[in-house]
């Protein structure tokens, strides 16, 4: 897969990654756009995952609760494919008026390093115009999961089967440059081990073949499913990327805990808009949803399956993927 450029940031700092130009078009069109009442129509809100699942259930009760606040309805478009990837690009053309988000993991701006000249000169296979991080809605933690009949009982084990086997352990993940791909990169430089990466284009048919033993291992954001799977023994639960031990599985061990710390990785969610957004919109808009992640429904939605709700400023939300991104840049996914 080809690499986009994407530049995380507000005001003067994308001129000196996107280039003067490009910045100053983009303050005269929010000058143009500011002057306009918002919401002035419905909200499109580009969801990067299938229907179903966590992460498209947080996005419609956040459309929900939006709508009810903006009294404007909020549409729901699920756009998945390349990681987020496809959702991004669909974002990024989209006009900067603050009518139109996405719902997305930061891994496409994590994992995808820009090409300089595209970033410098518009061309290539950058997008039309990049995107902007407006607020950090969930960290979901990742699963490193086998099927039942693989004999490694524990992660060492595994890793010992790797080492006496180079080649041919497969690990699948729902896609190239996602955060369970990264921890599959992780944890081959760190212990050495050749083991085989299986890419598929989303989590669903990803988890089908894992319950039919189309491979070996596999890693996977913790959902209702995936929990209901490991307790009906259809498949075993080796480690997990947390800050801390689930509740929910207090006998899987972390990857920092099993000498990884760098392979401990969750998947982090957010909404973005494209960039030349007015700032006053940015600013409403994460306002709102910190006051979303702060309703008690939602909130014991997103903790029933171990997704911590994040909230806070774009600003915090740029400097989280910063630092990722500068993590992953080390070792890159293949």
């Amino acid at each position: 897969m080809r690499r986009r450029a994407w530049v995380i940031g507000h005001g003067a700092a994308l001129a000196g990654v996107a280039g003067l130009p490009a910045f100053t078009a983009g303050a005269q069109a929010q000058t143009s756009t500011a002057a306009e009442p918002w919401p002035s129509r419905a909200l499109h809100l580009i969801v990067a995952y299938p229907p179903g699942g966590i992460s498209d259930e947080t996005a419609r009760a956040l459309a929900q609760f939006m709508g009810a606040r903006l009294k404007v309805p909020v549409i729901v478009e699920n756009r998945a494919g390349a990681g987020g990837l496809t959702a991004l690009e669909s974002l990024a053309r989209a006009a900067p008026d603050g009518h139109t988000l996405a719902y997305c993991a930061i891994s496409p701006l994590v994992f995808g390093p820009p090409d300089p000249a595209s970033a410098a000169t518009g061309r290539g296979d950058a997008p039309p115009r990049d995107v902007v991080p407006v607020v950090s809605l969930m960290d979901t933690p990742v699963l490193v999961l086998a099927h039942p009949s693989f004999k490694p009982r524990d992660f060492p084990a595994m890793l010992a089967a790797a080492r006496a086997a180079p080649g041919r352990l497969r690990w699948a993940t729902s896609g190239h440059a996602t955060v369970g791909h990264m921890v599959l990169a992780q944890v081959r430089a760190a212990a050495g081990v050749d083991i085989i990466h299986v890419p598929y284009k989303g989590g669903g048919q990803q988890l089908t073949d894992a319950i039919g033993g189309q491979f070996e291992l596999l890693s996977s954001n913790v959902a209702a499913q995936q929990l209901q799977l490991v307790r009906q023994g259809r498949l075993k639960a080796l480690a997990i990327g947390s800050p801390v031990r689930l509740p929910v599985l207090p006998e899987v061990p972390t990857l920092a805990e099993l000498g990884f710390p760098d392979a401990n990785l969750v998947s982090t969610f957010g909404l973005f808009a494209p960039r030349g957004v007015p700032e006053e919109r940015l600013r409403r808009l994460n306002a709102l949803v910190n006051d979303a992640l702060r309703q008690p429904e939602l909130r014991a939605r997103m903790l029933e399956v171990s997704n911590l709700p994040t909230g806070g400023s774009a600003a915090d939300f740029a400097a989280r993927i910063a630092k990722e991104r500068e993590r992953a840049l080390r070792v890159p996914p293949d």
